[in-house]
């Protein structure tokens, strides 16, 4: 029932302490490399499918077992049934205005077919922005670039206007994806046709990792109450890495939801010595007896202390009356400026699901379609090959339904991961022992990865 799987280096912990769960006190310290310790009986029974964080330390994950993702994650545009509908109405009748919707258990029907924490790792569908971030030449090339990384990021991660919920991660559920990106595609700033890397002739192009960039990522749900998500993301060859923690605050406002991002993130250029600071957007979800939509809202900031370089972006929410739907809710403008001389090195403005529009002080200016912009896909590795805790394994057979249409059984299996996560609440009170996290630590208010790049390099 369980085997050792390689990859991610895991926390070095060198307790053999056994965990306190009645099923698993038999282990010895011998089962130091197993990963997940399952009792198959315990585990139908539907009692806890606990992974074995104490000896997580030989645990990787096998970069050769990723395979190309294929799924499409498109949702269909189809707007509420009738039946749904009402539904939604009897939901909306028990709600109070501003009310938390954390605790309220919202209808199958209106989840999109992936983990929050999947929907994290699809921020990063344009990893070759991403990368060139630390190929800029000055501290202003860099902001700049992250900059435009950051704005093209959230058209992806939404996948379509259709306003879908992904699925509430429980507690201690991970994901991991990694990219090969190809080195030609990671540029200097502003370079158009001149590549930064001097392609060998002799190696035919291709993704092998000779040509390729490792990009790679992992998630993990490091809080019930509330709702934490952590996530980290390196590239060693590049020196960079991003490490952030969100909780998502959901709040009812009659004809829409609005999802508070509490929390940030932080980039690390290891090269230049940089941390750049960010926080993310309020999502909002409209219209939701109709055709539900989302856009974005909220200022968020961008800081890099040591160079003195800030952004600001400013995501425009639709006003109530008049204003194009699907179009205003989509706008937003930005600046990018150098705090110790107050001065604008550039300015954006434009739809984060569409065009964006660059302005540099020195005139030039640089448009980015977002709709035109390749998606290099994520590798993960098959259900088949995954722990009982990884999103997609985890989640499989809610998604499986919901792809044929099925509300009734992703209702079921959906409920029943929610009653072993709150059986496994009241267990872990009774025995007043606290969730330990797999790769994340809690540091003052934020949560950091255990293994980061920083403290290895």
């Amino acid at each position: 029932a369980s085997e050792g799987i390689l990859g991610w280096p895991g926390p070095k912990s060198h307790s053999t302490e056994q965990l306190k769960n009645g099923a698993l006190s038999s282990l010895s310290s011998a089962s130091a490399n197993i990963t997940w310790a399952i009792v198959p009986s315990a585990a139908q029974d539907g009692h806890a499918l606990q992974p074995n964080t104490e000896h997580s330390a030989s645990e990787l994950i096998l970069v050769e077992d990723e395979m190309t993702d294929t799924e499409d994650n498109e949702e269909e545009d189809l707007g509420v049934m009738d039946d749904q509908r009402s539904v939604i109405l009897h939901l909306i009748s028990q709600l109070k205005l501003g009310m938390d919707l954390t605790r309220v258990v919202l209808p199958t029907f209106i989840l999109e077919k992936r983990s929050l924490l999947e929907m994290y790792a699809n921020f990063m569908a344009h990893p070759d922005l991403f990368l060139s971030i630390a190929a800029g030449a000055t501290p202003e090339e860099r902001i700049i670039c992250f900059v435009e990384y950051y704005l093209t990021a959230f058209h992806e991660g939404r996948k379509g206007a259709v306003a879908k919920k992904p699925y509430n991660p429980i507690i201690g559920e991970t994901f991991h994806c990694s990219w090969d990106v190809p080195k030609d595609k990671v540029k200097a700033f502003r370079t158009n046709g001149a590549s930064t890397v001097s392609k060998d002739p002799t190696k035919e192009f291709g993704q092998d990792q000779s040509t390729c960039y490792k990009l790679r990522f992992v998630a993990e749900q490091v809080s019930h109450h509330p709702p934490v998500s952590c996530f980290y993301c390196e590239c060693k060859e590049k020196k960079m890495c991003v490490n952030a923690h969100v909780w998502t605050k959901s709040k009812f406002m009659g004809m829409s939801i609005g999802v508070s991002m509490v929390g940030e993130g932080v980039l690390y250029l290891m090269e230049h010595e940089e941390e750049y600071v960010f926080t993310l957007p309020s999502a909002y979800a409209r219209s939701i007896l109709t055709i539900p939509w989302v856009e974005l809202g909220g200022k968020v900031n961008i800081n890099c202390a040591r160079t003195g370089y800030s952004a600001t972006v400013t995501f425009h929410t639709k006003p109530f009356y008049g204003g194009k739907v699907h179009r205003y809710g989509n706008r937003f403008t930005a600046e990018v400026k150098h705090n110790p001389t107050n001065t604008i090195v550039c300015k954006a403005q434009g739809e984060w699901n569409g065009t964006l529009e660059f302005t540099y002080s020195n005139g030039e200016t640089k448009v980015i379609d977002t709709n035109k912009l390749p998606v290099i896909r994520k590798k993960i590795r098959p259900i088949a090959k995954q722990g009982p805790l990884e999103s997609r394994h985890l989640w499989q057979h809610v998604t499986n339904s919901l792809k044929e249409g099925n509300i009734d059984a992703a209702t079921e299996h959906k409920h029943r991961l929610e009653e072993r996560q709150r059986a496994e609440e009241r267990q872990r009170a009774a025995l007043t022992t606290p969730w330990k996290p797999k790769y994340f630590a809690k540091e003052g208010d934020g949560w950091l990865y255990l293994n980061p790049l920083w403290k290895t390099h």
